[in-house]
């Protein structure tokens, strides 16, 4: 007997599609040009990947995870959270947050999520400071956190004060205050005074400050991580990556630093099961070999630092930068910069005030490359 054919989908109609809610219609999803070109220096990557013998460790510790993939994942990752503490405390002179005071999730886009989740919401206010990293009013769009924004200082420093951030939190009355350091899009580290300033702050009001230092360990000697404040502030969390110093943004794994009570909140929010067998296995092996992986960091310090005065003897403006990038002014119209880079298989990013740009620090043939070809494309 002949096989009837299935039945058709009926095609809707645009206006019979479901509605989004408020603040999604119409709304990009967030994402930087994922490009073939021969330089890609516009995500703050690191262009030191892991070294053949390390990618074999890393394989390695897959396929014993894999074994065991049939079931659940360790739900709190207390193995991983106890190793990042180890990890902090010799790379910030602190000593070891104890594994409660630590938690990991998929990057630290993330982390901040469930942090806008536990302490945001419906009536209540996040206060960030422009330019800023551009996911912070989408973290808040996403949880109904109402979004407000002050100021940092002019260019080319972008600098924050304590007075200018206390001013703004008296101002907004905010629940929770998101400062960066070193901040993208401009590379500008925070003084320690300015921190101490937004926790007392928000003290009486029980609100919460994150300091996000996806980019802290590209700043350079001397300059002290948020960290060091833990102990005198219980409404203080750090926020950290492995995506960019440890050259993982591949295996998405952020965490945050805070008091357990506030890691408790979060592990409310945080959906069943977040953290995978496998993500878990690779950061692991990846902390146990964190000497390779963060063996490159003082050299693209000392690329950033010679990019720097490269592009300010040519002229150019050029932020202080104690991350792995340099936000730069154009001398001419931006976007013609921009697709004159790319016409020369170099691609960077157009993003934070106008006129301005900013380029990752690649290898020393990437950072040539990006040289050679600014000469040209935004000549003098």
């Amino acid at each position: 007997m002949e096989a009837m054919p299935a039945n058709p989908a009926p095609t809707l109609e645009p206006s019979a599609l479901p509605a989004p809610r408020d603040g999604i219609a119409g709304a990009a999803p967030y994402g930087a040009p994922q490009l073939e070109v021969a330089h890609a220096l516009n995500v703050n990557e690191n262009p030191y990947g892991p070294s053949p013998e390390l990618a074999a460790a890393i394989g390695a510790a897959v396929t014993e995870a894999a074994v065991g993939l049939n079931r659940y994942p360790d739900r709190e990752a207390l193995g991983l959270r106890t190793e990042l503490g180890e990890f902090l405390a010799a790379e910030s002179g602190i000593p070891a947050p104890e594994g409660h005071a630590v938690w990991p999730a998929n990057g630290s886009n993330e982390v901040m999520h469930q942090l806008l989740l536990a302490y945001g919401g419906p009536g209540r206010t996040a206060l960030g400071f422009t330019p800023h990293y551009s996911m912070y009013p989408e973290y808040a769009r996403d949880t109904y956190t109402d979004w407000v924004t002050a100021e940092r200082g002019p260019a080319p420093d972008f600098a924050l004060t304590a007075e200018a951030v206390t001013a703004a939190i008296a101002a907004h009355h905010p629940s929770i205050v998101v400062l960066t350091s070193p901040n993208n899009p401009t590379g500008t580290a925070l003084e320690l005074e300015v921190v101490e300033a937004a926790a007392a702050a928000l003290a009486p009001s029980r609100g919460l400050l994150v300091v996000d230092e996806a980019y802290g360990e590209f700043r350079r000697d001397g300059v002290p991580s948020a960290l060091t404040l833990l102990p005198r502030h219980p409404n203080l969390v750090v926020t950290r990556t492995m995506s960019k110093a440890f050259a993982l943004a591949g295996a998405r794994l952020g965490y945050l630093v805070a008091d357990p009570a506030i890691v408790d909140t979060v592990r409310v929010v945080r959906l069943p099961y977040h953290l995978s067998a496998v993500t878990q296995a690779v950061a692991r092996t990846a902390l146990a070999h964190r000497e390779e992986l963060l063996g490159k960091v003082a050299l693209l310090r000392t690329e950033r630092d010679a990019l720097a005065a490269h592009l300010r003897s040519r002229g150019h403006e050029v932020a202080p930068s104690d991350a792995n990038f340099i936000l730069f002014r154009s001398f001419t119209d931006r976007d013609a910069v921009f697709e004159a880079l790319l016409a020369r298989s170099v691609l960077v990013r157009a993003v934070g005030p106008a006129g301005w740009l900013r380029v990752s620090l690649g290898t020393a043939e990437d950072n040539a490359a990006f040289r050679t070809a600014l000469e040209e494309a935004d000549p003098r």
